[in-house]
């Protein structure tokens, strides 16, 4: 569901230890177009379409199997930040082009009905950078980096403001729409309105990256790795396992977790108990 960008002091390069391959530097003169690295992670998701992982990074999108095998989509080298799964290869983004190709350096919203291999320009094209978004039903809540702002949606063009301060990732009520669960650089969580009301969730544990999968359920993952669980919609927590590395990105659908490290990508299949490495990565 969810695709997130966390601080600038993270590295965007690795070398992962299935290819033996060192990490590109610059996405816009790729020397061929095999995955040789992965990149700073943005956004994680699973694709309906057909149940593969795929990862938003600073070298385009990929996708990545049970193996750790990587395949970059349509050898496009566009940084995609904010970045959510919201059907069967339909993906909804933000970012920088690659490099290549004729466009602003702020991409806006944009989007893909074919599992990335494509992209079309939905809205603020031009001027806003995404670096958050969560999808439910016609609802999206977006944080541009550009304007500092929290903005919502239903047609994803009108936009409104919620809230005017910076946040690092988001996550929408699967009950009711109208709530937004967002988390501050400090770790702080407010669960907001899109009438601008806010509430400050004091109980929690500071969260960078969230995930709500159901409407009593929240996950979180801490600046350290630490992984949260709630039941009972964020009153109490849990500490219930935690991921090795400085987190990058989280995602939560169903049962099966993920999350994004500089040490690597991990599964979670026990609800963040533990976590089993599908690429491992060396600084």
């Amino acid at each position: 569901m969810l695709a997130r960008n966390l601080l600038a002091s993270f590295a965007i390069g690795a070398l992962i230890l299935t290819t033996g391959c060192a990490a590109e530097e610059e996405p816009a003169a790729p020397a061929t177009s095999e995955v040789q690295s992965l990149g700073h992670v943005h956004g994680l998701g699973v694709n309906p379409g057909d149940q593969m992982l795929y990862a938003a990074t600073h070298f385009g999108v990929i996708r990545i199997g049970d193996d750790g095998s990587l395949a970059r989509i349509a050898d496009r080298w566009q940084d995609t930040m904010a970045f959510t799964i919201i059907g069967p290869d339909h993906f909804l983004g933000s970012g920088h082009p690659d490099m290549r190709e004729d466009l602003p350096p702020h991409l806006g919203m944009i989007e893909s009905t074919d599992a990335a291999s494509t992209w079309s320009s939905v809205s603020l094209k031009g001027e806003a950078d995404f670096h958050a978004l969560d999808v439910v039903g016609d609802r999206i809540y977006a944080f541009d980096s550009v304007t500092g702002r929290l903005l919502t949606a239903t047609d994803r063009k009108n936009w409104s403001v919620v809230a005017e301060e910076p946040v690092i990732d988001l996550v929408i009520n699967p009950s009711n729409t109208q709530e937004v669960l967002t988390s501050s650089p400090e770790g702080e969580l407010q669960l907001r309105g899109v009438d601008s009301t806010s509430i400050t969730l004091d109980s929690a544990p500071p969260l960078v990256f969230l995930g709500w999968p159901t409407s009593d359920q929240l996950a979180g993952l801490a600046a350290d790795g630490s992984v949260y669980s709630s039941n009972d919609q964020g009153e109490t927590w849990d500490r219930v396992g935690r991921v090795p590395g400085d987190p990058e990105a989280f995602d939560v659908t169903g049962q099966q977790w993920h999350a994004a490290t500089d040490q690597g990508i991990y599964r979670s299949e026990d609800v963040g108990r533990t976590w089993v490495p599908l690429i491992q990565v060396i600084s």
